[in-house]
């Protein structure tokens, strides 16, 4: 008698910016919940280009920000992009030019390149609103709807 096996794949999904405190744990937050919300089971994650706010918590606006939108992402924690991230990721996502580029740095292969994508279409950049509050609104929305065109492209 043989038993049905059913294989379950988990897509692994790394979020990137400069600091990891404002727009990477935004995408991280959102990705999971879309991914829970779908049923997804995928593991999402987020880091730093940077080194500053290795082991800090998210940016208090981007908790306010994600807490409006019901969204908690006040237990992460800042960590450091790392040249392992390409082994431990099938899609990297950089929030702008200056990540791809620090990200690309690190590469080891074509393979390593290849897994590296904007977070938004047509190499647009993510705008950081570190230096400006109103910008933690708009730049949730522009995150959420590309976290939502991700998922349902690879669902």
């Amino acid at each position: 008698m043989r038993a049905d096996i059913q294989i379950f794949v988990t897509m692994k999904i790394l979020m990137v910016c400069l600091g990891n405190i404002c727009r990477s744990p935004l995408a991280e937050g959102i990705m999971r919940h879309l991914a829970t919300v779908r049923g997804l089971g995928w593991e999402i994650d987020s880091a730093g280009t940077g080194d500053w706010h290795v082991g800090d918590p998210p940016d208090h606006r981007a908790i306010k920000e994600a807490r409006r939108q019901g969204v908690d992402i006040s237990g992460l924690r800042g960590r450091q992009f790392k040249t392992s991230d390409f082994d431990s990721f099938d899609r990297i996502y950089v929030m702008d030019r200056s990540n791809y580029t620090n990200v690309l740095r690190q590469a080891r292969n074509e393979s390593d390149k290849a897994k590296v994508h904007f977070l938004l279409p047509e190499q647009q950049d993510v705008p950081d609103p570190w230096f400006d509050e109103a910008l933690f609104a708009p730049v949730y929305k522009m995150i959420y709807e590309a976290c939502e065109n991700i998922a349902d492209q690879e669902q």
